[in-house]
C-alpha cells in the first residue's frame, strides 16, 4: 500500500497573491477545508505546504499556502500532484477503497478461473469500471457493481468477480 494519498493536482495559478487552481482528486472537495497541510510531490524531493485559505469555484479548489505569495511563485507549482499521508486520509466504511489501492490486485472469477491483473479503474457516472489485463494482453472490463464484484481482500492482494453474461 502506498504511505501518500493523491488529493489534487495543481492546475494553474489564480489572481496575483500566490493562490493556485488545484483539481480534486478526491470524491469529496469539501475534505479541503478539513486539511492542515498536503505535500507537494517534487521531481527530487517532496515539500510540505500549510493551507491558509480554501475556495471553491466550479469543480476545482483554490487554494492559497503560507509558503506562496506571489504569482510567479504559484507558478512554479503548475502540474504537481497535492499528496496527504494515509494516516490523514478520510476514513473509509466498510467496503470501500482507495483506487490506489486496487490497483494489482489479482482478479479472478467466482468459479475460480484467474482472469489477469486490475491496472485501471475507469471513472465513469453511474459506476467505476475496472480493467483487467487478461494473460492474453487482452482486457476485459467489469463495472463496479454489487452483481460483479464478490470479495475484494486487500490482504490477500485478491479480488472475485462474478461474470454477469456478455462481459467476455
Amino acid at each position: 500500500m502506498e504511505d501518500f494519498l493523491q488529493v489534487g493536482i495543481i492546475s494553474s495559478t489564480h489572481g496575483v497573491r500566490g493562490e493556485v487552481k488545484v483539481y480534486p482528486t478526491t470524491d469529496d472537495m469539501g475534505r479541503f477545508k478539513k486539511l492542515k497541510q498536503v505535500i507537494a510531490e517534487g521531481k527530487r524531493q517532496n515539500e510540505t505546504l500549510n493551507i491558509e485559505q480554501v475556495k471553491f469555484f466550479k469543480n476545482m479548489v483554490i487554494l492559497k499556502f503560507k509558503e506562496i505569495n506571489s504569482i510567479d511563485e504559484a507558478g512554479k507549482y503548475r502540474n504537481i500532484p497535492l499528496l496527504v499521508p494515509r494516516d490523514k486520509a478520510v476514513k473509509l466504511e466498510p467496503g470501500e477503497y482507495f483506487l490506489c489501492d486496487l490497483i494489482g490486485l489479482e482478479v479472478s472469477t467466482d468459479e475460480g478461473e484467474y482472469l489477469g491483473t486490475l491496472t485501471e479503474v475507469i471513472r465513469t457516472g453511474a459506476n467505476d469500471v475496472y480493467v483487467i489485463r487478461a494473460k492474453n494482453e487482452k482486457e476485459v472490463l467489469i463495472p463496479n457493481i454489487k452483481d460483479c464484484i464478490i470479495e475484494v481482500n486487500l490482504e490477500k492482494n485478491t479480488m472475485t468477480v462474478h461474470l454477469l453474461e456478455g462481459l467476455l
